[in-house]
Protein backbone atom coordinates (compact mmCIF):
# COMPACT_ATOMS: atom_id res chain seq x y z
CA UNK A 1 0.00 0.00 0.00
CA UNK A 2 2.86 2.37 0.81
CA UNK A 3 4.46 1.63 -2.56
CA UNK A 4 1.17 2.33 -4.36
CA UNK A 5 0.75 5.58 -2.44
CA UNK A 6 4.23 6.73 -3.46
CA UNK A 7 3.55 5.81 -7.08
CA UNK A 8 0.26 7.75 -7.13
CA UNK A 9 1.78 10.86 -5.57
CA UNK A 10 4.76 10.69 -7.93
CA UNK A 11 2.41 10.39 -10.92
CA UNK A 12 0.38 13.40 -9.79
CA UNK A 13 3.53 15.49 -9.37
CA UNK A 14 4.70 14.47 -12.85
CA UNK A 15 1.32 15.44 -14.33
CA UNK A 16 1.79 19.00 -13.07
CA UNK A 17 5.19 19.47 -14.58
CA UNK A 18 7.68 17.82 -12.26
CA UNK A 19 10.83 17.17 -14.26
CA UNK A 20 13.79 16.35 -12.04
CA UNK A 21 16.68 14.47 -13.61
CA UNK A 22 17.85 13.11 -10.26
CA UNK A 23 16.77 13.09 -6.67
CA UNK A 24 19.62 15.40 -5.70
CA UNK A 25 18.99 18.02 -8.39
CA UNK A 26 17.62 21.31 -7.06
CA UNK A 27 13.94 21.82 -7.75
CA UNK A 28 13.13 24.22 -10.55
CA UNK A 29 10.74 27.10 -10.14
CA UNK A 30 7.11 26.51 -11.03
CA UNK A 31 7.23 22.73 -10.48
CA UNK A 32 5.86 20.59 -7.69
CA UNK A 33 8.12 18.72 -5.25
CA UNK A 34 8.57 15.08 -6.14
CA UNK A 35 9.08 12.03 -3.97
CA UNK A 36 12.83 12.16 -4.67
CA UNK A 37 13.03 15.72 -3.39
CA UNK A 38 11.18 14.85 -0.17
CA UNK A 39 13.42 11.84 0.47
CA UNK A 40 16.49 14.00 -0.23
CA UNK A 41 15.26 16.53 2.33
CA UNK A 42 15.10 13.78 4.97
CA UNK A 43 18.55 12.46 4.03
CA UNK A 44 20.05 15.95 4.03
CA UNK A 45 18.53 16.79 7.41
CA UNK A 46 19.90 13.53 8.81
CA UNK A 47 23.33 14.37 7.36
CA UNK A 48 23.22 17.81 8.97
CA UNK A 49 22.41 16.21 12.29
CA UNK A 50 25.24 13.74 11.75
CA UNK A 51 27.69 16.59 11.22
CA UNK A 52 26.76 17.75 14.73
CA UNK A 53 27.37 14.31 16.21
CA UNK A 54 23.70 13.33 16.21
CA UNK A 55 23.47 10.95 13.29
CA UNK A 56 20.06 9.48 12.50
CA UNK A 57 19.92 5.73 11.98
CA UNK A 58 17.76 4.03 9.37
CA UNK A 59 15.02 3.04 11.88
CA UNK A 60 14.74 6.68 12.96
CA UNK A 61 14.34 7.77 9.34
CA UNK A 62 11.64 5.13 8.83
CA UNK A 63 9.81 6.36 11.94
CA UNK A 64 9.87 9.92 10.57
CA UNK A 65 8.61 8.80 7.16
CA UNK A 66 5.76 6.68 8.52
CA UNK A 67 4.81 9.36 11.05
CA UNK A 68 4.61 11.88 8.22
CA UNK A 69 2.41 9.55 6.19
CA UNK A 70 0.17 9.00 9.25
CA UNK A 71 -0.54 12.71 9.76
CA UNK A 72 -0.75 13.45 6.03
CA UNK A 73 -4.54 12.83 5.82
CA UNK A 74 -5.18 15.23 8.70
CA UNK A 75 -3.04 17.92 7.09
CA UNK A 76 -4.81 17.35 3.78
CA UNK A 77 -8.22 17.84 5.36
CA UNK A 78 -7.34 20.77 7.61
CA UNK A 79 -5.02 22.93 5.54
CA UNK A 80 -6.07 22.51 1.89
CA UNK A 81 -9.15 22.90 -0.28
CA UNK A 82 -10.17 19.27 0.31
CA UNK A 83 -12.76 20.04 2.99
CA UNK A 84 -14.88 22.38 0.88
CA UNK A 85 -14.71 20.16 -2.19
CA UNK A 86 -15.69 16.91 -0.49
CA UNK A 87 -18.59 18.54 1.40
CA UNK A 88 -20.01 20.07 -1.79
CA UNK A 89 -19.70 16.77 -3.66
CA UNK A 90 -21.51 15.02 -0.81
CA UNK A 91 -24.30 17.61 -1.01
CA UNK A 92 -24.65 16.91 -4.74
CA UNK A 93 -25.02 13.20 -4.15
CA UNK A 94 -27.63 13.85 -1.47
CA UNK A 95 -29.51 16.29 -3.74
CA UNK A 96 -29.64 13.73 -6.55
CA UNK A 97 -31.08 11.14 -4.12
CA UNK A 98 -28.86 8.45 -5.61
CA UNK A 99 -27.92 7.02 -2.20
CA UNK A 100 -24.44 5.54 -2.74
CA UNK A 101 -23.97 6.56 -6.39
CA UNK A 102 -21.31 7.81 -7.01
CA UNK A 103 -19.69 5.62 -4.34
CA UNK A 104 -17.87 7.27 -1.47
CA UNK A 105 -14.47 6.19 -2.77
CA UNK A 106 -15.18 7.95 -6.07
CA UNK A 107 -16.30 11.13 -4.30
CA UNK A 108 -13.14 11.18 -2.18
CA UNK A 109 -10.97 10.41 -5.20
CA UNK A 110 -12.45 13.26 -7.24
CA UNK A 111 -12.10 15.61 -4.25
CA UNK A 112 -8.48 14.54 -3.82
CA UNK A 113 -7.45 15.25 -7.41
CA UNK A 114 -9.39 18.53 -7.48
CA UNK A 115 -7.48 19.44 -4.33
CA UNK A 116 -4.17 18.71 -6.04
CA UNK A 117 -5.30 20.85 -8.98
CA UNK A 118 -6.38 23.84 -6.87
CA UNK A 119 -3.36 23.61 -4.56
CA UNK A 120 -0.81 23.27 -7.38
CA UNK A 121 0.20 27.00 -7.33
CA UNK A 122 0.78 26.85 -3.57
CA UNK A 123 2.77 23.62 -3.80
CA UNK A 124 4.83 25.10 -6.64
CA UNK A 125 5.59 28.17 -4.50
CA UNK A 126 6.70 25.91 -1.64
CA UNK A 127 8.95 24.00 -4.00
CA UNK A 128 10.44 27.19 -5.43
CA UNK A 129 10.98 29.12 -2.20
CA UNK A 130 11.57 26.36 0.34
CA UNK A 131 12.50 22.90 -0.92
CA UNK A 132 14.64 24.05 -3.87
CA UNK A 133 16.81 26.50 -1.90
CA UNK A 134 17.19 23.99 0.94
CA UNK A 135 18.43 21.27 -1.39
CA UNK A 136 20.81 23.79 -2.96
CA UNK A 137 22.26 24.61 0.49
CA UNK A 138 21.06 28.20 0.24
CA UNK A 139 18.97 28.11 3.45
CA UNK A 140 18.84 25.90 6.53
CA UNK A 141 16.05 23.52 7.51
CA UNK A 142 14.37 25.89 9.98
CA UNK A 143 14.18 28.67 7.40
CA UNK A 144 12.83 26.29 4.75
CA UNK A 145 10.15 24.99 7.12
CA UNK A 146 9.15 28.53 8.06
CA UNK A 147 8.84 29.62 4.43
CA UNK A 148 6.75 26.54 3.59
CA UNK A 149 4.45 27.29 6.51
CA UNK A 150 4.10 30.90 5.36
CA UNK A 151 3.03 29.76 1.89
CA UNK A 152 0.35 27.46 3.32
CA UNK A 153 -0.78 30.18 5.74
CA UNK A 154 -1.05 32.68 2.89
CA UNK A 155 -3.39 30.33 1.04
CA UNK A 156 -5.54 29.74 4.12
CA UNK A 157 -5.80 33.44 4.96
CA UNK A 158 -7.05 34.22 1.45
CA UNK A 159 -10.03 31.93 2.08
CA UNK A 160 -10.75 33.03 5.67
CA UNK A 161 -13.39 35.53 6.65
CA UNK A 162 -12.24 38.42 8.79
CA UNK A 163 -14.95 37.64 11.33
CA UNK A 164 -13.62 34.10 11.79
CA UNK A 165 -10.07 35.34 12.26
CA UNK A 166 -11.25 37.98 14.73
CA UNK A 167 -13.16 35.30 16.65
CA UNK A 168 -10.10 33.13 17.26
CA UNK A 169 -7.87 36.13 17.96
CA UNK A 170 -10.37 37.20 20.61
CA UNK A 171 -10.61 33.69 22.11
CA UNK A 172 -6.81 33.45 22.21
CA UNK A 173 -6.74 36.70 24.23
CA UNK A 174 -3.85 38.17 22.29
CA UNK A 175 -3.22 41.57 20.82
CA UNK A 176 -4.77 42.03 17.36
CA UNK A 177 -1.98 41.42 14.83
CA UNK A 178 -0.79 44.32 12.72
CA UNK A 179 -1.02 42.30 9.50
CA UNK A 180 -1.99 38.88 8.13
CA UNK A 181 1.62 37.64 8.29
CA UNK A 182 1.65 38.14 12.05
CA UNK A 183 -1.21 35.67 12.58
CA UNK A 184 -0.04 32.34 13.94
CA UNK A 185 -0.95 28.99 12.45
CA UNK A 186 -2.80 28.05 15.66
CA UNK A 187 -5.27 30.83 14.75
CA UNK A 188 -5.22 30.59 10.96
CA UNK A 189 -5.97 26.86 10.79
CA UNK A 190 -9.23 26.74 12.85
CA UNK A 191 -10.41 29.99 11.25
CA UNK A 192 -9.76 28.49 7.83
CA UNK A 193 -11.65 25.29 8.73
CA UNK A 194 -14.84 26.98 9.92
CA UNK A 195 -14.70 29.39 6.97
CA UNK A 196 -14.52 26.42 4.61
CA UNK A 197 -17.41 24.74 6.42
CA UNK A 198 -19.58 27.82 6.04
CA UNK A 199 -18.70 28.31 2.37
CA UNK A 200 -19.30 24.62 1.59
CA UNK A 201 -22.71 24.65 3.28
CA UNK A 202 -23.70 27.84 1.43
CA UNK A 203 -22.83 26.19 -1.88
CA UNK A 204 -24.65 23.01 -0.84
CA UNK A 205 -27.83 24.92 0.01
CA UNK A 206 -27.79 26.62 -3.39
CA UNK A 207 -27.33 23.24 -5.08
CA UNK A 208 -30.27 21.72 -3.20
CA UNK A 209 -32.80 24.36 -4.32
CA UNK A 210 -33.33 23.30 -7.99
CA UNK A 211 -33.58 19.62 -7.03
CA UNK A 212 -36.02 20.49 -4.26
CA UNK A 213 -38.20 22.26 -6.82
CA UNK A 214 -38.24 19.11 -8.97
CA UNK A 215 -39.28 17.04 -5.94
CA UNK A 216 -42.09 19.48 -5.11
CA UNK A 217 -43.41 19.46 -8.68
CA UNK A 218 -43.38 15.65 -8.86
CA UNK A 219 -45.05 15.38 -5.44
CA UNK A 220 -47.78 17.83 -6.52
CA UNK A 221 -48.44 15.88 -9.72
CA UNK A 222 -48.67 12.57 -7.84
CA UNK A 223 -50.97 14.10 -5.25
CA UNK A 224 -53.30 15.54 -7.88
CA UNK A 225 -53.37 12.15 -9.65
CA UNK A 226 -54.32 10.38 -6.43
CA UNK A 227 -51.07 8.37 -6.32
CA UNK A 228 -50.30 9.26 -2.71
CA UNK A 229 -48.75 5.87 -1.90
CA UNK A 230 -46.08 6.18 -4.60
CA UNK A 231 -42.83 7.69 -3.24
CA UNK A 232 -42.12 10.97 -5.11
CA UNK A 233 -38.35 10.31 -4.96
CA UNK A 234 -38.76 7.24 -7.17
CA UNK A 235 -40.35 9.32 -9.93
CA UNK A 236 -38.24 12.47 -9.52
CA UNK A 237 -34.90 10.65 -9.64
CA UNK A 238 -34.79 10.20 -13.46
CA UNK A 239 -35.82 13.83 -13.99
CA UNK A 240 -33.14 15.11 -11.63
CA UNK A 241 -30.52 12.96 -13.35
CA UNK A 242 -31.58 14.20 -16.78
CA UNK A 243 -31.50 17.81 -15.57
CA UNK A 244 -28.03 17.34 -14.06
CA UNK A 245 -26.69 15.71 -17.23
CA UNK A 246 -28.19 18.30 -19.60
CA UNK A 247 -26.55 21.20 -17.79
CA UNK A 248 -23.21 19.32 -17.62
CA UNK A 249 -23.42 19.33 -13.85
CA UNK A 250 -20.09 17.64 -13.10
CA UNK A 251 -18.19 19.96 -15.41
CA UNK A 252 -19.84 23.07 -14.00
CA UNK A 253 -19.26 21.81 -10.47
CA UNK A 254 -15.56 21.10 -11.04
CA UNK A 255 -15.08 24.47 -12.74
CA UNK A 256 -16.89 26.41 -10.01
CA UNK A 257 -15.03 24.66 -7.21
CA UNK A 258 -11.65 25.19 -8.87
CA UNK A 259 -12.27 28.88 -9.58
CA UNK A 260 -13.82 29.48 -6.16
CA UNK A 261 -10.45 29.53 -4.40
CA UNK A 262 -8.57 32.81 -4.32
Amino acid sequence: MLFLALVVVSTVCSAFGQNNDSAEAPAKGGSLPGIGDLMTVIDKTAADQGAEGKDWSTPVKLVIIFSGLAILPSLLVMMTSFTRIVIVLSFVRRALSTQTIPPTIAIIGLALFLTVYTMAPTFSRINETSIGPYLADEIDFETAAGMAGDSIKEFMLRQCRESDLALFVQMAKIEPPSGPKDIGLHIAIPAFIISEFRTAFEIGCLLLIPFLVVDLVIASVLLSAGMMMLPPVMISLPFKLILFILVDGWGLLARSLSLGFK
